[in-house]
């Protein structure tokens, strides 16, 4: 996507602190990149990072002297159908598939990383990209970037919870809510739910807090832009794709 194109959608978002911009790479958790930058393993514009700073669309970030992020890297946004059992992570501590293990072997050398995860036992459409830019504007609650989800539950959903969906619920600290539930009378174990914000396992942990239990969940749809492809496939994405998911 070209900077021209990306001004012309929304001014760009405030810069984000190292530790989350490297968690959100893939690299580890954050406690885990505050070590390391405490470590001096992190330059931003050829400075050794200190605690606390940030990165913002214009800097080229270094780890251990190799460049992880620069607005001079080609950008490069993937759709995914991601299927079950393969996770959102760079590598997995048990061995599980991750979606870069699926992805075409001319594509595996790029410095990747997803863009609204899905855990382990969902599918559907998942983004990668080398942009982190784009990837805040997409999951960054303000930019109203909406993600469809089809739900199916162990029992009949009661109409009377859908406005607790979109009141929300606190779990464990965070306000989860759906911006919009769609009922079918026909097929009542079966729910289509959007989100605006992407909270770890939200959509489960929303039903749970309601006494049902999730058995399928699949994400079809980010913004405009409707998956496609078959399980397990990937595309890259054109200027008018982006443009169909930020809308």
């Amino acid at each position: 996507m070209k900077e021209s194109d990306m001004s012309k959608n929304s001014e760009s978002p405030a810069s984000v602190r190292l530790q989350k911009f490297a968690a959100d790479l893939g690299l580890g958790s954050r406690r885990e990149m505050e070590v390391w930058i405490s470590e001096g393993r992190f330059t931003i514009n050829g400075e050794v990072a200190q605690l606390g700073a940030k990165v913002g669309a214009k800097d080229a970030v270094k780890l251990d002297d190799k460049l992880i992020f620069s607005k001079k890297t080609k950008t490069i946004v993937l759709a995914m159908n991601k299927p079950k059992h393969v996770v959102c992570t760079n590598s997995d501590p048990f061995g599980a598939k991750t979606v870069f293990d699926i992805l075409p072997k001319k594509l595996k050398k790029e410095r990747l990383f997803c863009v609204g995860r899905l855990d382990k036992e969902s599918e559907g459409l998942v983004l990668l990209t080398n942009d982190g830019e784009l990837a805040n504007r997409i999951m960054h609650p303000s930019f109203q970037v909406t993600k469809r989800y089809t739900v199916t539950i162990n029992r009949d959903f009661i109409i009377e919870d859908k406005k607790a969906l979109l009141e929300g619920v606190t779990h464990d600290g965070e306000r989860l809510f759906a911006s919009k539930v769609v009922v079918f009378p026909k097929s009542p174990k079966r729910l289509e739910i959007h989100l605006n914000q992407g909270r770890k396992r939200e959509i489960r942990r929303l039903l749970e807090a309601l006494g049902y239990f999730v058995k399928t969940l699949k994400r079809f749809q980010i913004g405009k832009f409707r998956l496609k492809l078959p399980t397990g496939a990937v595309q890259e994405l054109t200027d008018k794709d982006i443009r169909d998911i930020l809308s």
